[in-house]
């Protein structure tokens, strides 16, 4: 046992000092040409799979400044998980949870960050598809069905718009609504909608075999509209440009409705 605390003590000295070499000692008995050969392996390793899955976020940092927050980041975060492929959802609970606010970064950034996440978040999702549908169904007399791979979000910021020529400093105007998708041939794409498009993939989620025009008579319910009809129409042609993506299914064949006469 003794033998075993002495190398995990030693293990825990190393990963220190490669974490955070500025403030924690290398091992006094490793030579330190080959503790740097560590120290840059990791980090840059590190640092070059944040700046592939976070391109935009990278672009707004001038590379001083996107050193300092990798360096932090991996001096001072403690993953959960031991899967490579997770490191990004680890950076997002870092800037959520550990970063605070300094005034060198934006104030978009953990929306900008989480928007970019979303993309690999769902390249990897293995979510089975539900079963008992029928693609060709009436979306309008039926219950339409969303993939499990269709994800709205919503954020303070126009994220989807954000990038070096473009970066406010202030909320503006109403959320910005998107629907991120992974389609039939595993590409992943982003939607926006406004604040109807956003009501009614709320309650498609919300309403389990709620059909689609009892779902578009409760928009213009609240909505006050004095044309139910048009709003009927419009909905239509929105559930059916989703099913084009993917984005719906089809209908469930267990709340199939025939169609009115």
């Amino acid at each position: 046992m003794g033998a075993e605390a002495d190398l995990f003590e030693r293990q825990r000295a190393f990963a220190a000092h490669i974490r955070d070499p500025e403030r924690v000692a290398a091992p006094p008995d490793i030579e330190d040409r080959r503790m740097a050969i560590y120290r840059e392996l990791f980090y840059n390793n590190m640092q070059s799979f944040l700046a592939t899955n976070f391109p935009v976020l990278r672009q707004l940092y001038d590379e001083k400044r996107w050193q300092q927050l990798v360096r932090d980041f991996y001096a001072r975060h403690r993953s959960q998980s031991p899967l490579f492929a997770e490191i990004p959802r680890e950076f997002l609970h870092y800037l959520e949870r550990e970063r605070g606010a300094p005034d060198t970064d934006p104030p978009f950034l953990r929306e900008l960050a989480h928007y970019e996440w979303i993309e690999l978040a769902l390249t990897i999702c293995d979510a089975a598809m539900p079963q008992g549908i029928d693609p060709d169904g009436n979306l309008i007399n039926g219950a339409p069905v969303l993939s499990p791979l269709a994800w709205p979000l919503a954020y303070r910021f126009p994220v989807h718009r954000i990038g070096p020529d473009y970066q406010p400093q202030d909320v503006q105007g109403d959320p910005t609504y998107l629907l991120a998708y992974r389609d039939r041939e595993e590409r992943v794409g982003f939607v926006e909608l406004n604040p109807v498009s956003a009501r009614l993939i709320a309650l498609l989620q919300e309403r389990a075999g709620i059909t689609g025009r009892a779902a578009l008579n409760t928009i213009c319910t609240e909505l006050a509209h004095p044309s139910p009809q048009a709003v009927i129409d419009g909905g239509s042609d929105i559930l059916n440009q989703w099913r084009r993506l993917g984005i719906v299914l089809g209908t469930d064949v267990r709340n199939s409705v025939p169609p009115s006469s």
